[in-house]
C-alpha cells in the first residue's frame, strides 16, 4: 500500500487539515480538548486512561471530550491493543484560519488560537522553572522577542517563512531510524501578529 510505503520511508502520510467551519472549530474550542488533542500529537496514539495520566484528568472525562474530537473529524481510533482501545490523530497538520466574511469563525478560531498560545506559554514556563540550568544551557533554550514594521502582505509572508522552519527535521516522527544519536523532541513556538494598538503608518499622499 502507498501509506505503509511512505510511512517506511518516514513520511507522514496523514493528510492536512485546512477548515474554518465554525461548527469544526468549536469543537476544539475548548481548553481540555487542546490538551487532550496535543497529548494525542505527542505520544502517537494514546487511550483515554493513558491521556488522562498525562493531562491531569479523569478517564471518563477525557473519553467524552474525545468522543467529541472524533465526531468533528480531528481523531480517529487506532489499532486495538489487546483489550486497549487508543485514539491517534487524524492529520498531520492542521490550519485553522478563520474566514474572515465570517464572525462566528473569527470567534471560534480566535479562542483556539489563544488556546494553544496558553497551552504552549505554560509548557515553556515549566521548562525554564523545573529543569536543572545544565540542562538548559545544554540544549541551546531560547526565548526571542523582536518588533518590526511591516505590511499584511509582509507578515502573511514572514507567517509562512515561520512556518518552514522545521522542515528540515521532516519524517523523524514517522521514522525513529532518522533521529541522530542523542536527540530529544523539541518545540517550535513562534507567532506573528500586528500591533492594533498603535496606529498604522499613513498611506503616502
Amino acid at each position: 500500500m502507498a501509506e505503509d510505503s511512505a510511512q517506511h520511508e518516514g513520511i507522514d502520510a496523514r493528510p492536512s487539515l485546512r477548515t474554518s467551519d465554525p461548527a469544526v472549530l468549536r469543537a476544539l474550542a475548548h481548553p481540555l480538548r487542546v490538551e487532550i488533542l496535543a497529548a494525542i500529537d505527542d505520544l502517537g496514539e494514546a487511550t483515554a486512561t493513558q491521556i488522562a495520566e498525562r493531562i491531569g484528568d479523569t478517564p471518563s472525562n477525557c473519553s467524552f471530550h474525545l468522543r467529541t474530537l472524533a465526531k468533528a473529524g480531528f481523531i480517529e481510533r487506532a489499532e486495538a491493543q489487546g483489550t486497549s482501545k487508543p485514539w491517534k490523530a487524524v492529520h498531520k497538520e492542521r490550519d485553522l484560519r478563520p474566514d474572515p466574511n465570517d464572525p462566528e469563525s473569527v470567534r471560534s478560531s480566535g479562542t483556539i488560537g489563544a488556546l494553544y498560545v496558553q497551552h504552549e506559554a505554560d509548557r515553556m514556563v515549566r521548562f525554564l522553572t523545573t529543569q536543572a540550568p545544565e540542562a538548559v544551557a545544554a540544549w541551546s533554550v531560547t526565548v526571542t522577542t523582536s518588533s518590526f514594521w511591516a505590511t499584511p502582505e509582509e507578515l502573511a509572508a514572514l507567517a509562512e517563512e515561520v512556518h518552514h522552519l522545521a522542515d528540515r527535521f521532516a519524517g523523524r516522527s514517522a521514522d525513529p531510524s532518522l533521529r541522530p544519536a542523542g536527540s530529544r523532541k523539541a518545540y517550535l513556538f513562534a507567532t506573528v501578529n500586528p500591533d492594533l494598538e498603535i496606529p498604522a503608518t499613513p498611506a503616502a499622499e
